[in-house]
Formats: C-alpha cells, sequence, structure tokens
C-alpha cells in the first residue's frame, strides 16, 4: 500500500526503535528494505517487494565504511539524500533512516558478527573482511528497526545467502526476502556502481548478462558440466577488452561451495572490473530450469 505523504526520515536508532515498536502495537508487519543509496529502480523493486509482505516499509540509506577495503570506492561512493528520498516518496516508503556513521557504530564499540564458510570464496576471496562489514552492519540495522522482514536484492548474492544464513543461526525470528535482479533495457544488472562506466565500459560490460544468457541455453541444451559452463562464460567476457575477471564459478545454491555439475539448485556467479569499477552477476539454475 503507496504511502501519499513524504515518508519520515529517521537517524537516531532510539526514534526508529519507538516507531518501530509503535507499529507493531498497532498490529503492523514491518518491513526494511536496507541500502546505500544512490538508488536505482533495483532499490525501488525491493520496496514495492517490502509491501507485498508487509504494511509499514523502511527504507535504511547508509554507506557502511565496514565493508569497504583501503583500496575500494568508499570516499566516492555516490550519495544524494534528498534525490532519494523523493525516489522514496514516490514508491510510497513509510519511513527513511538515514543515520550518521556514529549511530551505527558508537564510540568504543567491539562486536562484530561473523559468518564463516560462506564468506570465504567467491566476493570473500578477493575482498577480505567485506563480509564481516555486511553482516555486522546488516545486523545492528536488524536491531534497529526490529522489522518483521528484510528485503535483499538477487544480484548480490553471496550476501544474501550469508544473511539468511546469520539470521537463521541467530534465531531472529526475522525472515530474509530474496528479490529478482531487475535489469536495463540491454540486460545489464542495475547497481549504483554502473555510474562510474565510462561509454565504453557501459557497452562492454553487457558481456555479464550475455555470457549467463549463454550459459543457461548450454544447460536446456542439456551441458551439466561446471567447467565447461565456466569455460563458455569466461571466453564470452573474454571478448572484451576491458574486462579484467575476478571469478566465475559453479556453485551451490545455499553453501556456496563450488560444484562440479548443475544440480539444483545452483548459481552461477561472475565478477568482473571495467577500468576499475567491479561488478557482480548471476543466474539461479533451479528444477524449472533443468
Amino acid at each position: 500500500m503507496l504511502n501519499p505523504i513524504d515518508p519520515l526520515v529517521i537517524r537516531s536508532v532510539a526514534e526508529l526503535q519507538r516507531w518501530s515498536d509503535t507499529a507493531r502495537a498497532q498490529g503492523r508487519r514491518i518491513a526494511l528494505v536496507p541500502t546505500m543509496g544512490a538508488l536505482h529502480e533495483g532499490h525501488l523493486s525491493l520496496v514495492r517487494v517490502g509491501y507485498r509482505h508487509a504494511d509499514r516499509v523502511i527504507v535504511s540509506i547508509f554507506v557502511n565504511p565496514t565493508q569497504f577495503g583501503p583500496a575500494e570506492d568508499f570516499a566516492r561512493y555516490p550519495r544524494d539524500l534528498s534525490r532519494d528520498v523523493e525516489l522514496l516518496r514516490k514508491v510510497g516508503a513509510d519511513v527513511v533512516f538515514a543515520p550518521a556513521v556514529e549511530e551505527i557504530y558508537p564510540h568504543g564499540d567491539a562486536t562484530w558478527v561473523d559468518v564463516e564458510r560462506l564468506t570465504s570464496g567467491l566476493c570473500g576471496a578477493s575482498r577480505p573482511g567485506h563480509f564481516r562489514g555486511v553482516t555486522t552492519v546488516v545486523a545492528r540495522l536488524l536491531n534497529a528497526a526490529r522489522p518483521h522482514l528484510a528485503v535483499f536484492g538477487e544480484k548480490d548474492y553471496q550476501q544474501l545467502a550469508v544473511i539468511r544464513r546469520m539470521a537463521r543461526d541467530l534465531a531472529t525470528g526475522i525472515e530474509i526476502v530474496g528479490a529478482p535482479i531487475v535489469r536495463e533495457p540491454d540486460g545489464l544488472a542495475m547497481s549504483s556502481r554502473n555510474v562510474f562506466l565510462s561509454p565504453r565500459a557501459r557497452q562492454q560490460a553487457t558481456a555479464l548478462h550475455a555470457a549467463l544468457h549463454e550459459a543457461r541455453a548450454l544447460v536446456r541444451a542439456g551441458v551439466r558440466d561446471s567447467a565447461a559452463l565456466c569455460h563458455e562464460a569466461r571466453s564470452r567476457i573474454e571478448k572484451e577488452p576491458l574486462a579484467e575477471i575476478d571469478y566465475v564459478a559453479l556453485v551451490d545454491a545455499e553453501t556456496l561451495e563450488p560444484v562440479r555439475e548443475v544440480t539444483a539448485p545452483a548459481v552461477l556467479a561472475l565478477a568482473v572490473r571495467f577500468e576499475g569499477t567491479r561488478l557482480i552477476d548471476n543466474t539461479l539454475f533451479d528444477a524449472e530450469t533443468l
């Protein structure tokens, strides 16, 4: 249900907890959509998914410093809160939670949340400490928002799997909902980092979706061997001069362990840099695919 008025902007954890407690006392079901801002249609689709499962939606906008490595793009990550709030007004978000860093990480804090095994491969292999930052901030946002459910995009598939494991292991009672990847007309997965792509890199970046599309066609034709599928995906991406592949991997959809052949459910995941901008994408092979 859309909210016809501007979303309430909340800056403090205490105020957000009071708002959520009041909504819960009124029998409302609450969804949280965690974001780092620089919103696009992919984020807005998460809000719409939230409303399919809940009566009220909180969107957090927080560029989390602990999930960026020393050489990554924290300082230049796009920030425009007024633009983001206007976009969220159009889709009816009830609350925008936009805290300062000190609100999420108070002076002297000494607690981290670390999910093992699921974070060791894929993006975790090349971004040490990244997922510790992700799980820690998500745990803190869940405690602040006190939602019944939280919505995450399937484009960041490893992140979704890690957060589901964290929520389950910590017995949060919070449902973690995955939302489908939203793509540009040419197939490129929507990402806040797409704005960093030069026109040439932007055009070449469509190779990620092309590689995944071709892999799905091979699976439909009966190919099941992981090495063959990964080789074909790599070959398609390597045709682009600017592409620098981080990984191409076929993994179990729950454990994220590499698999030798496609069995449902499995995920073919990619990470590729174009002129320093790192993009990720994936496709899920489920019972319907096979």
